[in-house]
């Protein structure tokens, strides 16, 4: 019961739907099932049934994101999401950096015509193979921050790097990766 309440908590305070609250609960159920809570924190599981159904929902949320509302500690979230993965098979695929466009646009408040220029910007890095091993949320960030230059809107690549939680130096060398391909 404790640890519903956790996930109930958690897709609150996340301001995520329903439908992530009743997932995340199933798959704490099918670990439960698997007993592959045996010797892992409850909180950590929690947290990690919540990332779960997010990336397989293509719901943009990082593990930072989640750590910090969350009760569990990032390795206590990463072990339980591994655990889930390797033992349940769970359908996730990779975070496409466009997935967080539209939250970083309308954080930092950016028009629609800096999230579009954004978007092609992510789709030119994709197509060319620049963002494998890259952190998503980062590339996107970076891309916004290019697209506002490119646009004369006010943003600095220290606000595009805290709200992704990267640094301006990954900032940087993403737009480096981006100048010779548009």
């Amino acid at each position: 019961m404790y640890a519903y309440t956790e996930i109930r908590r958690l897709v609150s305070s996340l301001s995520l739907p329903d439908s992530v609250r009743d997932q995340s609960c199933a798959l704490f159920d099918s670990a439960q099932n698997e007993e592959l809570l045996c010797g892992r924190s409850l909180e950590g599981f929690a947290a990690a049934a919540v990332y779960a159904t997010c990336r397989s929902l293509s719901i943009s949320r990082t593990m930072e994101e989640i750590t910090e509302v969350s009760r569990a500690k990032r390795t206590e979230l990463k072990a339980a999401y591994d655990a889930l993965n390797r033992d349940l098979g769970l359908p996730v695929g990779p975070i496409k950096p466009t997935e967080y466009l539209p939250r970083y646009a309308s954080e930092l408040d950016l028009e629609s015509g800096v999230e579009s220029l954004a978007r092609e910007y992510a789709v030119i890095l994709s197509e060319n193979g620049k963002v494998g091993g890259k952190n998503p949320s980062g590339v996107a960030a970076a891309c916004l921050y290019k697209a506002a230059f490119e646009e004369n809107v006010d943003l600095t690549q220290s606000a595009a790097a805290d709200l992704a939680n990267v640094s301006r130096m990954t900032i940087r060398s993403t737009v480096k990766d981006l100048k010779p391909l548009v």
